[in-house]
């Protein structure tokens, strides 16, 4: 099964709040994707660029219909997150 990402596409992104979440977030919003949601376990409520946090995959993907994840986690966290999505 291919994915296929387009315009109607609402992503969120875990680990937005690190490093390399916040400067590849950036860049997508920059070349147009919709980043609906970041997650960071126990930064949830913060926003990044008007983008709003959550704490969990769920708690984002039930405010805002997020239908796809982009993972920018440190590799020791990164099982983790794969099985969250």
């Amino acid at each position: 099964m291919s994915i296929l990402v387009n315009s109607q596409t609402r992503v969120l992104v875990q680990g937005i709040t690190g490093k390399e979440g916040q400067f590849h977030a950036r860049q997508c919003i920059d070349y147009g994707t919709n980043i609906v949601a970041g997650v960071t376990p126990g930064k949830g409520g913060q926003a990044m660029d008007g983008v709003p946090v959550y704490d969990t995959v769920k708690d984002a993907r039930e405010q805002t219909g997020a239908n796809a994840s982009m993972i920018l986690v440190p590799p020791p966290f990164a099982a983790e997150a794969i099985l969250e999505a």
